[in-house]
């Protein structure tokens, strides 16, 4: 028991130390001191119909976190295709999650980064993504573009640090909602949903 819990904690320190390790390396990429937590990950999971049968596309997966709540959710890891920009953050998750379906690359470039499964629909996109480190214009391309590869209604999950949402209101193109906010986190997180009626 004891010897489990030592693992455990060491295995949350390496990741809080790679998460830190990326923050150094790259503030613009990384949007948060120390990865999401395990309630935060769970919230935003909980957005994912599993009998959908479509696969979930998740952005930003960083130390997995995310990903492992995606997975607990009922969803199968061929199932899950994970983007991540971060090289070093990419192999640690190939290691983590063999059967996921993670691609090193851009978010911001759909088209090209997912390639052969450029004309999959999705049943609903987690996003980690540090929206507030990019240009509004870029935020509402990458919605526009998520909402369009999945069906109508269903959500784009978006986690931030900010008092508002990320993406400003376009209510002629996309719905916001307030999810929810996460006390639990460090920093303290706001979850936003997206979709189209």
């Amino acid at each position: 028991m004891e010897l489990r819990l030592k693992e455990r904690l060491g295995r949350k320190f390496d990741e809080e130390i790679r998460f830190f390790k990326g923050w150094i390396d790259g503030p613009k990429r990384v949007g948060a001191i120390l990865p999401t937590s395990g309630v935060t990950a769970r919230r935003m999971a909980s957005v994912i119909t599993p009998q959908s049968g479509l696969p979930v596309l998740e952005l930003g997966p960083g130390t997995g976190i995310i990903t492992k709540a995606i997975l607990e959710r009922g969803i199968a890891p061929e199932k899950l295709v994970s983007i991540e920009f971060s090289t070093d953050f990419y192999q640690h998750l190939t290691r983590s999650f063999p059967q996921v379906q993670f691609i090193n690359g851009d978010a911001f470039d759909l088209q090209n980064t997912l390639g052969s499964l450029r004309d999959q629909q999705f049943d609903s996109v987690i996003s980690a993504i540090p929206m507030l480190s990019f240009p509004m214009e870029r935020r509402i391309a990458l919605l526009e573009d998520l909402l369009d590869r999945m069906p109508a209604g269903r959500p784009v999950i978006q986690i931030t640090y900010g008092p508002v949402s990320p993406i400003v209101a376009r209510p002629d193109r996309y719905q916001i909602k307030h999810y929810d906010f996460v006390v639990r986190n460090i920093p303290p997180a706001q979850l936003w949903t997206y979709t189209r009626p």
